[in-house]
């Protein structure tokens, strides 16, 4: 095994996907210089027919690979930003995610929307939500966020191969992570969470940029003697349902971490889950610790305060553990 970045395994992840199966093209804005460095080489390596730039008008390029998919081409869709999804949003909200079921499934749509999400970069607004709830409302797309190198390998691979539209959000900023991926050939499969801490006290669920800070936060609590479990979703549609009431189960306490808005938040929807499912287990009211309902700054030391870090995930696990539900 190497230790490898995640922006070059989701390279590699491409090259080797696009080696395997001639039907995989990519497209999107600024792929061939590949501002971030995720599709480094692969415009030489492949041609302009399997690796192109588009114009920068993301309902074009989204409804392209719509088009494209429906033709029999396995799509990776680059749009940059989370944000710029939004512009896509017709042909992701209405075509990609509702042409398999309008058609009776004649239709097969295998694209995988590629963009970045999350703030921490001083990026402005309009380049730093966390986009995921919107895209977990649709109804047809399945939607993934990787917080490793080797998932973000793995579960890349998985998305090209589905033969359903995948939304693949890269945390923004983590890039850089380093990580053992094994050499060779794997997937990961969607809809399985990974249990990143074990513990009794409390669970909580981290997703995405917020896996580090939880982690960070469970390290705190540990030394204080309070022992956490982390639970990593990976995918949040389809969402792992087994493993988050499991932990609750055992726990009695549950934290979710999101760095999407409150309202609406995947927050939101794994806190209904449970409350819904595992009410009977829970020994005190559910904690979300998420970014409040407002757009996110350019300037750091307030984008810094409004994004979950390790002492308010600490904060809301000793909630937990103090509070009761009532009888």
């Amino acid at each position: 095994m190497a230790k490898r970045k995640i922006i070059q395994v989701i390279n590699d992840a491409l090259a080797e996907e696009m080696e395997r199966d001639d039907k995989v093209i990519l497209f999107g804005e600024d792929v061939e210089m590949s501002l971030f460095g995720d599709t480094k080489g692969l415009a030489r390596r492949f041609g302009p027919n399997r690796v192109r730039n588009t114009p920068i008008s993301e309902n074009i390029i989204a409804g392209a690979a719509v088009g494209a998919a429906a033709a029999g081409y396995r799509v990776v869709c680059h749009m940059m930003y989370g944000n710029f999804l939004y512009t896509g949003m017709d042909a992701i909200a209405n075509q990609a995610a509702k042409l398999r079921y309008m058609t009776g499934g004649q239709i097969k749509l295998p694209i995988v929307f590629l963009a970045v999400t999350g703030g921490g970069r001083s990026a402005g607004a309009q380049h730093s939500d966390s986009v995921h709830p919107a895209l977990m409302n649709l109804g047809g797309l399945k939607v993934v966020m990787p917080t490793t190198p080797y998932d973000a390998k793995g579960l890349l691979k998985s998305a090209i191969r589905d033969d359903n539209p995948v939304v693949y959000l890269q945390t923004a900023g983590r890039g850089g992570d380093s990580g053992e991926v094994p050499d060779g050939d794997y997937v990961v499969d969607l809809g399985r969470a990974a249990v990143r801490r074990g513990g009794a006290a409390a669970t909580v669920v981290a997703m995405g940029g917020m896996l580090k800070p939880a982690l960070r936060a469970a390290d705190e609590l540990a030394a204080r003697g309070i022992d956490v479990e982390v639970i990593d979703p990976l995918t949040l549609v389809p969402l792992d349902e087994e493993a988050i009431i499991a932990s609750v189960a055992k726990t009695g306490r549950l934290v979710v971490v999101d760095e999407a808005r409150l309202t609406c938040s995947a927050a939101s929807e794994i806190s209904a889950l449970v409350a819904e499912h595992a009410f009977h287990s829970l020994k005190s009211p559910i904690q979300r610790v998420t970014v409040p309902n407002i757009a996110l700054p350019f300037s750091p030391a307030l984008e810094k305060v409004l994004i979950p870090d390790a002492a308010r995930i600490a904060a809301a696990v000793e909630r937990t553990l103090q509070e009761r539900v009532a009888a």
